[in-house]
């Protein structure tokens, strides 16, 4: 068996470390999982929602991929990873919410404005960077986002932004937030602070988390 060192290093970390302490917690969970929130991250490894909310195993329904984008609802086409996901998540775990966090320094972004300056992003991350083609287009349209490194994190925070209005365009999202069993939230992380900002959707701001109250949905 040829496991990489590194990983079977980690392993053995997870079960003298992590698994000692939530055997149980492991043994309850593989009759099933009830988690509240479910997080859509980028695929970046320097973001990991479990860290960032120190979440136990179980707590968090995570989907990750490029940019952390959601795709607007669409019924065409034959693969939609993220798109199954949500389904499950409210539909099956019917769980109470549902976080996009983008975050600084976000390759997915850095490709999107890429490509607006025709520069080659790669055949399948082309394509789907293109869902932000609109907002960044108009973005990059606004005097006050000339800078790289500002427009870089406008766009990961507009992308945040873009995705929770492309969530509201699924049927089964929009009947459960009628109900009041879901809501949505919007953050963004910074790397090099290892500072969460949230969306405060009466103001459009991310604030970061520190000053404001404990949430209590």
């Amino acid at each position: 068996m040829q496991i990489p060192r590194e990983l079977q290093f980690g392993y053995r970390r997870f079960r003298q470390e992590a698994f000692a302490d939530h055997a149980q917690r492991y043994r309850e969970l593989a009759k099933g999982q009830t988690p509240r929130t479910m997080v859509i991250a980028c695929a970046d490894s320097r973001v990991d929602p479990s860290a960032i909310f120190s979440a136990a195993p179980g707590e968090l329904f995570v989907v990750r991929n490029v940019a952390a984008l959601v795709p607007p609802y669409e019924e065409t086409g034959t693969y939609h990873g993220t798109s199954a996901a949500l389904e499950f998540a409210v539909e099956e775990l019917k769980v109470a919410r549902i976080v996009v966090l983008g975050h600084g320094q976000c390759g997915g972004i850095a490709a999107s404005l890429a490509a607006a300056d025709k520069r080659p992003v790669g055949r399948f991350i082309g394509p789907w960077v293109g869902l932000l083609s609109d907002v960044r287009d108009t973005l990059i349209e606004r005097a006050d986002t000339c800078h790289p490194a500002h427009r870089q994190k406008a766009l990961e925070r507009i992308a945040v932004q873009q995705s929770l209005h492309n969530l509201t365009t699924f049927p089964f999202i929009g009947r459960a937030m009628q109900q009041r069993r879901l809501r949505l939230h919007g953050a963004w992380f910074s790397i090099a602070e290892a500072e969460l900002h949230w969306l405060d959707w009466d103001s459009g701001v991310f604030e970061p988390v520190e000053t404001r109250e404990a949430a209590h949905v």
